[in-house]
């Protein structure tokens, strides 16, 4: 079977063959980590992004790696700086969410996107995109959470927890920066499970968070 042409950029094969995707081999994608901190936990009840970050991964190594403060066009509330430490001091002057949206998109395109709690984060971020007049991505999402609960049995499925407990550093937990490492390491941990009976397809990949494995 030919494979879809590959990036210019060194990036996965171009979302034009889905299937051919799907039987696309771990070690040949790419990764877009992805994290973001925010000031409520909805945009509907006036939640905006803070703060993104996104760190690239493919064959084994990080080819890429971005994060950035958001100006959330107001007050930082009280309730979000206790959680995630940022403060209207450190987002005042910062960029508004539409003129970092070329940055994200250009990260995210080509790439299969990890998150820790994805069902949070993309959609969020899609809201983001489509009050700046776009879209997110197409993309195969993959979520850590959905694999600590299906494959693992951890005291506590929340992301630093799970680091804690895999040895993984947890410091800055709650920063998008240190987040996407903490989810490139935890997914780096179910990777190499998964790979015990041979390297994984992203079939397998999206498989494995509804699947649990022998």
């Amino acid at each position: 079977m030919t494979m879809p042409d590959e990036n210019t950029d060194g990036r996965s094969p171009a979302l034009t063959d889905m299937n051919c995707v799907l039987k696309t081999p771990a070690s040949a994608l790419t990764f877009a980590f992805v994290d973001i901190e925010t000031t409520a936990l909805a945009p509907q009840s006036g939640g905006r992004v803070c703060e993104v970050a996104v760190l690239l991964h493919r064959a084994g190594r990080r080819i890429d790696t971005w994060s950035q403060l958001v100006y959330p066009g107001g007050p930082m509330p009280a309730q979000a700086t206790m959680i995630h430490g940022i403060s209207d001091e450190m987002v005042r002057g910062q960029p508004e969410f539409p003129h970092i949206a070329p940055r994200l998109i250009s990260l995210l395109s080509g790439a299969v996107v990890v998150c820790h709690n994805a069902e949070y984060d993309v959609p969020f971020l899609a809201w983001e995109l489509a009050r700046a007049g776009l879209r997110f991505p197409p993309a195969t999402v993959l979520d850590t959470l959905k694999y600590a609960r299906k494959q693992a049995k951890f005291r506590s499925n929340r992301l630093g927890n799970i680091a804690l407990e895999l040895g993984i550093s947890s410091e800055g937990w709650h920063r998008a920066l240190s987040d996407v490492m903490m989810t490139e390491q935890v997914f780096l941990h179910f990777l190499n499970k998964f790979s015990a009976a041979g390297e994984p397809t992203l079939a397998d990949l999206v498989q494995y968070q509804t699947v649990k494995t022998k």
